[in-house]
């Protein structure tokens, strides 16, 4: 007896639960079928910067998507943005090269002043600007953001100067742009330890050689991460983005949205995975038949999909909340761990499926299983927020 039950059409049940924003979705996949797998691989070969591709998303108004129509945006909703990046990375293509350029800006929109706001927005939302670089962490503090150690120093009325070092600060060397966290009061006068920190808009194509100095930082996937390192860097007063000593709590505001984005990426690298291993596995046929016919191969990859479907859920919900302007930290952490590790998984079974081909650069699996592991790690690693589930949503102690 087969207590599974099933549908005549299997290629329905296939899709997508609910395909919302489908204008939005249908212009992303036309824009990513001009920059299919070889030109990928070709950037990764040259440690190339995807011009060509940031370009065509910043025309199409999509980098601008969450900035309001007042400064020249779109005005979109958190999930539209969602959908976007989703459809980015399902496409076989990849949003890490820009994405920042999405929401670092989410920190002047919120806390920044009527004249910063009129003054960058709108160049940022039509690409005459680029804010994509966000100097937040530190080679000896890591995540530990309270410990930072460099400083911004007042001088006068007029400005602030900036010591210190940062390390994983992707894109730096393709922004024009790059907020930057700061120490502007010794954390040994603070009452608490997320006082005296401040946010910065740093002007990069002013200060660089004068203070500023970015240096490439080689990875294994081609992120376009630096180093950047400051020493006497001025930085005029004005672009202090809202008061002194109030930037942890700033930057902590921006990061629910972030994280939902970059579930949505996981959610979409887990969708190219499922659909291309399906493929594969359809046609390859090995003892005269094909490799899908053995359950061995079906499994991994009906667990993934299944993995997949209820990540969506979550990331939807985690947008749901954040657009009703309602508290969302816990979905938007549990959105962030829930997608990357059902993207991981498909990863491996996309690569098992494959066998020896999926380490053949020409199939795209290998490049796309690096780059969605990263999500496990960044922007926030798996560790830390199950330990924030257990404390601010469980009631458990702090871990340590």
């Amino acid at each position: 007896m087969n207590d599974v039950a099933t549908h005549p059409e299997a290629e329905e049940v296939a899709l997508p639960i609910g395909e919302d924003h489908a204008e939005i979705r249908e212009a992303v996949r036309r824009i990513c079928e001009k920059f299919p797998g070889a030109y990928w691989r070709d950037l990764e070969a040259r440690e190339a910067y995807p011009t060509e591709f940031v370009t065509a998303l910043t025309e199409a108004g999509f980098l601008g998507a969450l900035i309001p129509e007042e400064y020249g945006g779109s005005g979109l909703p958190l999930r539209a943005a969602s959908v976007i990046l989703e459809e980015v990375h399902a496409s076989g293509c990849n949003a890490a090269a820009c994405h920042a350029q999405m929401y670092i800006m989410g920190t002047v929109l919120r806390h920044g002043s009527i004249e910063q706001k009129r003054r960058y927005l709108p160049k940022i939302a039509s690409g005459e600007l680029r804010l994509q670089a966000f100097g937040v962490t530190e080679p000896t503090s890591g995540t530990d953001t309270t410990k930072l150690k460099t400083r911004a120093e007042r001088r006068g009325n007029d400005k602030y100067v900036v010591t210190g070092q940062k390390v994983w600060t992707s894109r730096a060397l393709h922004s024009d742009l790059m907020l930057l966290l700061a120490r502007t009061t010794p954390v040994d006068k603070v009452k608490r330890r997320t006082d005296g920190l401040s946010v910065f808009l740093v002007d990069i194509r002013e200060a660089l050689g004068k203070g500023l100095d970015i240096r490439p930082l080689k990875a294994m996937i081609n992120h376009q991460s630096c180093e950047v390192f400051m020493d006497g860097m001025e930085v005029p007063a004005e672009n202090l983005v809202g008061e002194e000593g109030k930037g942890f709590r700033y930057i902590l505001d921006g990061m629910n949205a972030e994280r939902v984005l970059i579930a949505s990426e996981s959610i979409g690298d887990a969708r190219w995975f499922i659909r291309t291993a399906t493929k594969y596995a359809n046609e390859r046929v090995v003892f005269d038949r094909p490799i899908a016919q053995n359950q061995g191969v079906q499994f991994p990859i009906a667990r993934a999909y299944a993995e997949t479907e209820a990540a969506d859920l979550m990331v939807r919900k985690a947008a749901a909340l954040f657009d009703a302007h309602r508290p969302c930290g816990p979905e938007a952490n549990m959105a962030k761990l829930l997608a990357s590790e059902a993207a991981w998984h498909a990863a491996e079974a996309a690569l098992q499926t494959h066998g020896g081909f999926g380490y053949a650069k020409d199939y795209d699996v290998e490049r796309k299983w690096r780059e969605c592991r990263l999500y496990q790690i960044a922007p926030i690693s798996t560790n830390l927020i199950l330990s924030f589930v257990a404390e601010h949503v469980l009631g458990m102690p702090r871990s340590y």
